[in-house]
């Protein structure tokens, strides 16, 4: 939404409620329910193997190596993308004045991307693994992506052109680059592990893991909160000029990220620096998008209490300043050589993707869900337990993590043995698993309570 509305004329686009497929995006928002629920439970089994690695050790598919890529895939492709895409169904059409192009493929869409979703786990579960973090995925399951994701885009494109609002809104924008630079970067993946040798495979590594998360789930994350933080608030956006400051900046400075992985490395050194300085010019979009989105609260603070998906936005927005003030400063190489391969980097990604997009994802939800099933939540207090769950589980994880990564690196520093600073981290991967189950909890709670008051509900009708 534009700056200079009133706030009377936020609502305006009621009027495009017309041109939403309901059954659609309720039946993405559902699948994304199903992935919520199944690969963040996959992620706490692999948190309890650090303190019993033989815990369910005699079934392969079960192993540590199989179930990690299965976790964190998961969370990147079914937790989150599934909802975003989902979501974008519904932004879309009220955005641009016209139904989603192609409305025929909606429903194989559908399909296709959730059981190639299920047949890339259980090939990951098999032992099929193409070797890179984050696009562990057999070459098929990349391909039927990259086709879903290219039919989409295009989808999204020709409603965006064909829009009877003449402005382009903010978050019209983000979906525009989250599809089309992904796109590309899915072909990166679909070369890279195979056809790339020695330093240059591990630099190429670098940059498609960092577009992953910087060029696919930070511009989606943003289409979320930019459409539904003024719309779950009924206030104009803060600032657009503020919100195409934000995006400039990312395209910019985003793309020269990812080796800032591979410090001290047999890469050239001046991509390391280029790697440095773009990491901490990141604090420009971030810094950015947050005092939009605080200008945008403005004096409601203490309104948010009941609102729900403005507090997982906002809760979110928060996780997000953190999260990536601390990414910026873990690129320098003073700050590398104590924290690399521990568990700081680990609360890093965490309070990220799931602290921030993930939590976003969820707002998007809880604000359409009831919209696209006709019903209401079934108890604000259990939703409201599930937000303090997840709030408190994924801060907690954050602390602990960081705290324990910290105090390995400083003990390998001073020449401990490896097994010596594994045996000191037992305590603290206790405290991570319990972290890891509140957010689990919280998770079904909220998806319990949004699908207990859809029961019964037969047509979708908006509001």
């Amino acid at each position: 939404m534009m700056a200079g509305m009133s706030v009377a004329e936020v609502p305006v686009v009621v009027r495009n409620d017309g041109l939403l497929d309901g059954d659609l995006i309720r039946r993405w928002l559902a699948w994304g329910f199903v992935w919520l629920l199944v690969f963040p439970t996959v992620g706490a089994i692999v948190a309890a193997k650090f303190n019993h690695p033989d815990f369910l050790g005699g079934v392969s598919w079960l192993s540590f190596g199989r179930l990690r890529p299965i976790h964190v895939n998961g969370v990147i492709w079914g937790a989150f993308s599934t909802l975003f895409i989902g979501l974008a169904h519904y932004v879309v059409p009220r955005l641009c004045g016209v139904p989603v192009a192609g409305a025929r493929l909606g429903s194989w869409l559908l399909w296709i991307w959730n059981v190639n979703l299920a047949v890339g786990v259980v090939l990951l579960a098999l032992g099929a693994n193409r070797g890179w973090e984050a696009g562990e995925f057999p070459l098929v399951t990349v391909i039927v992506t990259l086709g879903v994701l290219l039919a989409l885009t295009v989808q999204f494109l020709v409603t965006i052109a064909r829009r009877t609002e003449p402005p382009l809104y903010v978050s019209l924008w983000y979906l525009i680059a989250a599809f089309v630079w992904t796109d590309v970067n899915l072909v990166l993946l679909l070369l890279g592990p195979s056809h790339i040798a020695g330093i240059n495979n591990a630099a190429w590594h670098g940059l498609f893991i960092h577009y992953v998360v910087g060029l696919w789930i930070t511009p989606a994350g943003y289409v979320i909160i930019y459409y539904f933080l003024p719309a779950s608030l009924r206030a104009p956006l803060y600032s657009h000029k503020l919100s195409l400051i934000g995006f400039w900046s990312l395209a910019f400075f985003y793309p020269f990220v990812g080796i800032h992985h591979y410090l001290y490395a047999p890469i050239a050194e001046w991509a390391q620096t280029i790697a440095i300085v773009s990491s901490m010019m990141l604090i420009i979009p971030v810094w950015t998008v947050i005092q939009n989105f605080f200008g945008t609260v403005g004096h409601r603070w203490r309104t948010l209490g009941p609102n729900l998906p403005a507090k997982f936005l906002v809760t979110g927005s928060l996780m997000y300043l953190v999260g990536c003030f601390q990414g910026s400063i873990e690129a320098l190489r003073v700050l590398q050589r104590p924290t690399h391969f521990t568990d700081f980097v680990v609360a890093h990604s965490h309070i990220t993707i799931f602290g921030t997009f993930v939590v976003w994802a969820l707002a998007g939800a809880v604000y359409v869900w009831p919209r696209v099933t006709a019903s209401a939540p079934w108890s604000f207090a259990l939703g409201n337990g599930a937000f303090w769950l997840i709030t408190a589980g994924i801060s907690a994880m954050f602390v602990v993590l960081v705290t324990q990564g910290l105090l390995q690196g400083f003990m390998l520093m001073d020449g401990a043995e490896w097994l010596d600073s594994v045996d000191a981290m037992r305590p603290w991967w206790w405290a991570r698993t319990l972290t890891g189950l509140a957010m689990d909890v919280g998770n079904s709670l909220l998806v319990l309570t949004l699908m207990r008051g859809s029961l019964g509900a037969r047509r979708p009708a908006m509001a």
